[in-house]
């Protein structure tokens, strides 16, 4: 049973399918959480099912407001934030010669640009602790490229780029930034995908099925508890064997 009692962890994207599973995961472990996201409805039903948990609506696209959001869930954590785990990201998809100028900046500006600017202040934060992790979530897509996802396989090939150099600028002061990649895993998403596509998807795993999001979330929590103290600038793939690094 992995152990992160007491921990003080900052989780974006939180009313996603996988958010919502790395949350259970975190909370299921004794951790203290800030929870963000924009929808309202679901955040309440967060709030709702873990009264523990701190619920703080932020939409991490307003660049002006990430460091007062930042400075906000400080205090809220009492002036210690352990982890943060950046975990919200979109997707736009179109072909590259039909893509708007708007898909691509929108895509590269919350995936990339926003999860830059949300660690540059956490790890303000953990300077002065001279302790910290920060765990990234990326996407096969950002390793293998995907038809229809130029602005999405950017961003997250970015995240994995930036976090090696984090890794590498912060190491000595005790703070680790990892990538978690996950693959095709069950959500609204792959619900979508047709009965025959899926299939051809599903060839190409070798283990011949999707993830599930719980997959995703107990890699998350090993990376956050002192298990990986000694891991730093990797990046962990959750795809079932659909690529490897």
């Amino acid at each position: 049973m992995i152990n992160l009692k007491n921990l003080n962890i900052i989780l974006t994207g939180a009313t996603g399918v996988i958010g919502h599973s790395i949350l259970d995961k975190l909370v299921s472990a004794g951790s203290n959480i800030v929870a963000t996201g924009t929808n309202e409805e679901k955040l309440k039903k967060i709030q709702d099912k873990y009264k523990n948990v701190n619920i703080l609506k932020f939409d991490i696209s307003d660049h002006s407001r990430i460091e007062d959001f930042v400075e906000n869930c400080d205090k809220v954590l009492s002036n210690k934030i352990d982890i943060l785990i950046n975990n919200a990201g979109i997707t736009e998809d179109n072909l590259s010669i039909r893509m708007k100028e708007e898909e691509w900046k929108r895509v590269i500006d919350i995936n990339l640009s926003s999860t830059f600017f949300m660690t540059k202040h956490v790890i303000k934060k953990m300077l002065k602790l001279k302790n910290g992790k920060i765990i990234n979530v990326t996407s096969v897509v950002g390793h293998t490229g995907n038809i229809g996802q130029a602005n999405y396989a950017a961003s997250k090939a970015g995240i994995v780029a930036m976090s090696k150099s984090l890794a590498i600028e912060y190491g000595k002061k005790n703070i680790k930034v990892n990538c978690v990649s996950p693959g095709f895993i069950l959500s609204e998403m792959t619900n979508k995908i047709s009965d025959e596509h899926t299939e051809i998807l599903k060839s190409r795993i070798s283990l011949n099925k999707f993830g599930n999001p719980e997959d995703v979330a107990n890699t998350i929590a090993f990376l956050s508890s002192d298990l990986s103290d000694y891991i730093n600038g990797e990046t962990i793939h959750v795809n079932g064997g659909m690529y490897f690094s």
